[in-house]
């Protein structure tokens, strides 16, 4: 099975762009937040840091996410949406065989989610691989769910 969560990038650009027009009004409606204390400098501040703040969540939550279980291997990727054509700087990829799967877990956070896979090495010590899905759909996820749940009973059935 093959999916990824190419279709969000659009999705993603758009909120960039969103937060910059933002930032941008309200460096020029500076005066309107002046209310909040009477020193401007503490006024930018705070715009400043709560902008950033917005900027590092979607950051660190906007990341490409591609599934391949076609053929013997499984291949996971996390890449970062925007520059990753150029800079592979938050690039993950986890390649294994599918007899090497011991588990993997689902988990949610408050802002995102990850996938945990349970890998075997080999020297038999079991290695934790941690990957975004925040912006794969439900969908997707239960069919990656229903792969890797089918290829862990599997190996449970080979190990005995």
């Amino acid at each position: 099975m093959r999916t990824n969560n190419a279709k969000v990038k659009n999705i993603i650009v758009s909120v960039y762009f969103v937060l910059i027009v933002l930032a941008l009004l309200s460096a020029t409606i500076f005066r309107a937040f002046s209310d909040l204390t009477p020193n401007p400098f503490v006024t930018f501040l705070v715009i400043i840091l709560s902008f950033s703040a917005i900027f590092f969540i979607v950051h660190s939550i906007a990341k490409y996410f591609e599934y391949d279980s076609d053929g013997l291997k499984v291949i996971v990727t996390n890449k970062g949406l925007l520059l990753s054509d150029h800079f592979n700087y938050r690039e993950k990829t986890v390649e294994f065989f599918k007899d090497r799967l011991t588990g993997f877990k689902f988990k949610n956070y408050f802002f995102f989610k990850t996938l945990v896979l349970y890998i075997k090495d080999s020297r038999g010590y079991i290695v934790k691989e941690k990957f975004n899905v925040t912006l794969v759909t439900r969908k997707k996820r239960k069919y990656i769910r229903q792969s890797l749940t089918k290829m862990v009973k599997h190996n449970r059935k080979s190990d005995d």
